[in-house]
């Protein structure tokens, strides 16, 4: 395949999970158009090296699609709710030295259409995933990229440990507030906005069931 930073040669070859662990520069990997990828895998570029994964698994992805209802619900019924200006998933987050994608981007406070590829998002989502070696990327660098890139708060859904972390810049490193299943959650970012995070770890929760009576061939938990 030539330089493996080269990337000129990659326009005309679909990348896919064969191409996880290439080396790869965070400009490289912006230059790449669209119809570069196998678009059934996610693409994320870490610490100079393509990371190739598949999307979220439905435990993941419907809570994740009801947190996008329930902020649009917001948006158009609340009085306070043209504060938030969009809430989209699967997004790349800019202003960090990676390439991460996010399960979900909400811009909040701009009174405008954000600028997806420029305007760092006020709040970033993370679903925690049922891979281990996830969960320190969640909890610790995802955050620590985040904030310093002006993400100001960094919410971690955790289905596993049943709770909802939100993060904030502070004075000597991140704050942190837990909230636990039986409480809502409200951001002042946010105002009139609660989160009910019972809610969104019941329909987790009806996917991990559905595995364990034994889904049909093909269903992904």
């Amino acid at each position: 395949m030539g330089n493996p930073t080269d990337t000129r040669g990659l326009v005309h070859r679909r990348i896919g999970p064969r191409s996880a662990g290439m080396s790869m520069r965070p400009d490289e990997f912006d230059a790449l158009p669209p119809t570069a990828f196998d678009d059934r895998y996610r693409y994320e570029v870490i610490r100079g090296t393509l990371v190739v994964s598949p999307f979220p698994g439905n435990a993941e992805s419907d809570p994740n699609d009801d947190l996008g209802h329930l902020l649009r619900t917001y948006q158009e019924t609340d009085p306070r709710g043209h504060l938030l200006d969009r809430t989209i998933p699967e997004r790349t987050v800019p202003g960090t030295p990676n390439r991460r994608r996010c399960d979900r981007a909400i811009w909040a406070g701009l009174g405008r259409l954000p600028d997806t590829d420029h305007d760092v998002p006020a709040i970033v989502v993370e679903f925690v995933s049922a891979r281990k070696r996830d969960v320190f990327r969640d909890y610790e660098e995802k955050r620590d990229e985040y904030l310093a890139a002006g993400v100001r708060e960094y919410w971690v859904i955790d289905r596993f440990r049943r709770t909802l972390t939100v993060y904030r810049p502070g004075l000597e490193g991140p704050d942190a507030l837990v909230v636990t299943e039986d409480r809502t959650y409200e951001s002042p970012l946010l105002p009139g906005f609660t989160l009910p995070l019972a809610r969104l770890l019941a329909a987790a929760d009806a996917w991990r069931k559905r595995r364990r009576n034994g889904p049909k061939k093909g269903t992904e938990p």
